[in-house]
């Protein structure tokens, strides 16, 4: 398996930014941002294919988060801005070698150990 890093969680106010980086070992096929509170499910937020640089971005946060992928440093970023309250969470990266829908969580079996965004009123 991939090991996946990530960093760059915080805490800030509503209205503000943070990067949230991803690396991984080595070469991928896919990563995704994924992120879930306490008692409630794991969702998708944002993932790439690092061979084409498809990507795909959900709905909630289409507009105030961008993904993007440095190749040569095996890493992808997560620019968040205009944060809102509802963006607080543990963020977790996920790579895979496989193929298939890019924000489905069971297509990815190497994760980090997450990251948290607080995001205050």
């Amino acid at each position: 398996l991939l090991q996946v890093a990530e960093s760059g969680g915080g805490s800030v106010e509503a209205g503000g930014s943070l990067r949230l980086s991803c690396v991984v070992s080595g070469y991928t096929f896919k990563v995704g941002w994924f992120r879930q509170a306490p008692g409630k499910e794991r969702e998708a937020v944002a993932a790439l294919y690092t061979t084409t640089d498809d990507l795909r971005i959900v709905d909630s946060v289409k507009g105030r988060f961008t993904i993007s992928h440095d190749k040569a440093r095996y890493t992808v970023y997560l620019d968040m801005k205009a944060l809102k309250p509802e963006d607080t969470d543990m963020y977790y990266c996920a790579a895979d070698l496989r193929s298939g829908d890019l924000l489905d969580d069971r297509g990815y079996r190497s994760w980090g150990q997450g990251t948290q965004v607080t995001v205050s009123t």
